[in-house]
C-alpha cells in the first residue's frame, strides 16, 4: 500500500501527464515565494516590488516581522506566513498538473511591455500551445477593445480594422479582454485572418468567462502564438473588481488601443485611460452623436485622448506597421470590382427581395428586419427568409435584435 501511495504521488507530479501543452516546469523557491506574492498582493503589486527590492528576494520577504509592514495594509504582511508559501507550492504543482505555466516577474520569457509599466503584475497564469517567447516576443501587440453591447456598425468596423491588420506588412498580435461583443469579434476576427490573439481574463486560468465564449477560448489556446492569459490564481471567480486589474494588464501588453465602441462609462474608456498612464497610442472609432454606444469614442476624441480612425489604411499607416497595398484579393475590401447589386443580382436574381433588401442595408447599417418589412412591402415572413438565406451565405450579419449589416467582404 505504501508503494502504491508513492507511485501515484509523483504520477500526479509528473510532467508527462496527460493534456499538458508545456514540457512540465521545475519551480525554485524564489518562483513559490512570488507566486504566494502574486496572490497576496495582487491589487497592490508596487508594493510587493518594493518589499522584494528592500529584502533581497521574494523568499526573503517571507522573514519580514509583522510590525514592519506599512500601517495601512497591515492585513496583506499578515499573510507573509509559512502557510501562503505551502498554498504556493500546491498552486505550481496544480499548474504543472493541468499543463499550464507561471510566468513570473524575473522570468525573462516575461513581456517585455509589461514589466516595464508601474506596478505590473508579479506573475501570470498562461494557457496555449507555444511558448511565452513565441507568443509574446516576435510580433507587436495591439488592442481591441469596445462595448458589449455592440452594434452592427461597431462589429462591421471591428472585422474592417482587424482584417486591414492581417494585410498589413508587419502583422500584430490582437489582445483582448475575452468578454462579449468587441472582445470576442476582435479575437474571432483575428483567428479567422491568421493573426495571433492574446486574451486576457479575470478569472482563474482554467474558468472561462463568459461560457459562450469557451469555444473561442479553445480555438485560442490550439493556435501557434496565441494564449489565455491571467494574473489571478486557479479558482478565482468573476467579480466586478477583477476586471480593472484586467484592463491594466491589456494597457500594459499592448503599443496601442484601438477603441472600436464604448459608452460614456466602462471598461473600455479605463483602458483607454490606462494606456495613456503607460504612454501608449489609443484610437477611437468615430460614431453617431445620438449613439450612446459611440459616445465614449467621440468623447475620447474631443478630449485628445484618442486619435480618431479615418480609414483601415492610416490606422496601419499609424501603427507603424507599413502600408497596405490594395489588391484585388484583398479580403477586407472585397466586392471593389463588382457591386453588390450585380453579386446579388447573379447569385438570387435581378427581380429577387435579397437585391432589395442588400441596396437598403448597405445604406442603413443596423436596420432591422421590421423596417425592411415597412419600407420593401414584403410579407414579413419573405423578408425573414431572404435575410436567413442572405446570412447564410456569409453577406449580412443580424444582431440579437435583428439588426442587419453587410460583413466587410461586400461593404
Amino acid at each position: 500500500m505504501l508503494f502504491l501511495f508513492f507511485l501515484a504521488y509523483f504520477w500526479r507530479r509528473a510532467p508527462h501527464k496527460r493534456g499538458a501543452r508545456f514540457a512540465a516546469m521545475n519551480y525554485s523557491d524564489e518562483h513559490v515565494a512570488l507566486c504566494a506574492l502574486n496572490k497576496i498582493f495582487g491589487y497592490h503589486p508596487a508594493l510587493a516590488l518594493s518589499l522584494i527590492e528592500n529584502s533581497g528576494s521574494a523568499l526573503a520577504c517571507f522573514s519580514v516581522m509583522p510590525g514592519d509592514g506599512p500601517p495601512s495594509h497591515p492585513e496583506l504582511f499578515s499573510q507573509l506566513t509559512p502557510e501562503s508559501l505551502e498554498w504556493a507550492r500546491k498552486e505550481l504543482d496544480r499548474i504543472n498538473s493541468r499543463g499550464f505555466r507561471f510566468l513570473t516577474i524575473i522570468d525573462e520569457d516575461y513581456p517585455e511591455p509589461l514589466r516595464e509599466c508601474e506596478g505590473p503584475p508579479i506573475g501570470l497564469y498562461l494557457n496555449g500551445s507555444s511558448s511565452p517567447t513565441e507568443i509574446f516576443g516576435l510580433k507587436p501587440m495591439i488592442a481591441f477593445v469596445g462595448t458589449r453591447d455592440i452594434s452592427p456598425y461597431g462589429r462591421l468596423w471591428c472585422q474592417k480594422l482587424v482584417r486591414a491588420l492581417s494585410e498589413a506588412p508587419i502583422q500584430p498580435t490582437i489582445v483582448s479582454g475575452m468578454a462579449l461583443g468587441a472582445d470576442g469579434i476582435a479575437h474571432r476576427t483575428a483567428l479567422e485572418c491568421g493573426l495571433g490573439t492574446i486574451g486576457v481574463m479575470a478569472t482563474g486560468i482554467e474558468s472561462i468567462y463568459p461560457v459562450q465564449h469557451e469555444r473561442l477560448a479553445m480555438d485560442i489556446v490550439k493556435r501557434p502564438g496565441c494564449g489565455l492569459i491571467t494574473d489571478y490564481p486557479l479558482e478565482t471567480s468573476p467579480v466586478a473588481l477583477n476586471f480593472l486589474r484586467r484592463n491594466r494588464i491589456i494597457a500594459g501588453l499592448v503599443s496601442a488601443v484601438v477603441v472600436v465602441e464604448s459608452k460614456t462609462r466602462g471598461g473600455s474608456l479605463m483602458t483607454a485611460r490606462y494606456a495613456c498612464e503607460y504612454s501608449r497610442e489609443v484610437y477611437a472609432l468615430p460614431g453617431r452623436i445620438d449613439d450612446i454606444r459611440s459616445a465614449g469614442c467621440n468623447s475620447l476624441i474631443h478630449t485628445s485622448m484618442a486619435h480618431i480612425i479615418t480609414s483601415p489604411e492610416e490606422l496601419v499607416g499609424e501603427l507603424g506597421l507599413g502600408r497596405i497595398t490594395r489588391g484585388p484579393g484583398s479580403s477586407w475590401a472585397a466586392g471593389q470590382g463588382a457591386s453588390l447589386r450585380s453579386v446579388l443580382a447573379r447569385k438570387y436574381g435581378e427581380l429577387s427581395a435579397q437585391v432589395r433588401i442588400g441596396d437598403l442595408v448597405k445604406d442603413n447599417t443596423g436596420i432591422t428586419v421590421e423596417t425592411l418589412v415597412e419600407r420593401l412591402h414584403i410579407p414579413y415572413q419573405d423578408v425573414l427568409t431572404a435575410v436567413t438565406l442572405m446570412e447564410a451565405d456569409g453577406i449580412l450579419v443580424t444582431d440579437i435584435l435583428g439588426r442587419c449589416s453587410l460583413t466587410p467582404n461586400y461593404t
